[in-house]
């Protein structure tokens, strides 16, 4: 990545992690485009980024959960004349139960905003960048991404999407200058838990990671091009773990920490 002032959309971008990236681009001196459906959120912390650090921060009000709702959030970028330099695709959610007991609707709306939506996004933004020979994409993926998840069976399904959308990325565009990132966090506490329903998971007792961590790690190995980002010590010998163990031990052993009945 090089020193020049860049443009900077991140989706998810009022609250956890999306909200430390904002700080950590702005601080580096890049200009913010900030999305998420929470327009008071994102405005109060358009208004803390420029007086902090004098950057340009604009709230861009966003609904993913549609594909409609997708293209008209892109088009509208372009229509109020943002160049995007750097996507982050920080927008998700997850649900915690058993796969037949949780709202089908719901479970399909994950889909399109975990998978769906970063995808567009990149389809719609990538292309520019790979032109101009600079900028890359971050794409907040998830520890759950190297294995199979009972209880979070379509969370984890959708981040190891992205975790192997983005490695597919990085190898196609690294010699044009624009780097694609995969940020793999294991627990982080945020609004994810309350919106999944992890608050009593066992999963959310060990190795968590702050969102400022696991922002930090994020922003400094997609500056040095990095595939793959893991934040924290425990996070990382869990990955390497799954590489180690069965299939059907680690999947086993996401279901007792996922466990609700």
């Amino acid at each position: 990545m090089t020193a020049q002032r860049r443009t900077v959309l991140i989706t998810g971008a009022s609250s956890g992690i999306g909200l430390e990236l904002a700080r950590l681009f702005a601080a580096h001196g890049d200009d913010l485009v900030l999305a998420a459906r929470r327009e008071d959120r994102l405005k109060a912390l358009a208004q803390e980024l420029l007086g902090r650090h004098g950057v340009s921060a604009v709230a861009a009000p966003a609904d993913l959960a549609t594909p409609e709702g997708v293209k008209e959030f892109a088009i509208e970028i372009g229509r109020r004349g943002h160049v995007v330099d750097v996507l982050v695709n920080n927008a998700g959610f997850g649900l915690r139960g058993p796969f037949v007991k949780l709202p089908l609707d719901r479970q399909l709306e994950m889909i399109q905003v975990n998978v769906a939506a970063p995808t567009a996004l990149a389809g719609f933004f990538l292309p520019g960048m790979m032109a101009r020979g600079r900028g890359g994409v971050l794409n907040v993926a998830s520890l759950a991404a190297f294995q199979a998840g009972p209880e979070m069976a379509v969370y984890y399904a959708t981040k190891a999407f992205l975790l192997s959308f983005s490695e597919a990325l990085y190898e196609e565009s690294k010699r044009s200058g624009v780097t694609v990132t995969a940020l793999c966090p294991g627990p982080v506490p945020t609004e994810f838990g309350h919106v999944a329903g992890m608050g009593d998971a066992q999963l959310f007792k060990t190795g968590v990671v702050s969102a400022e961590a696991a922002a930090k790690a994020g922003f400094e190995g997609f500056q040095k091009g990095k595939a793959i980002v893991i934040p924290g010590a425990l996070p990382k010998i869990g990955a390497f773990m799954t590489r180690l163990g069965s299939r059907g031990l680690t999947r086993r052993i996401a279901h007792e920490m996922q466990r609700t009945t």
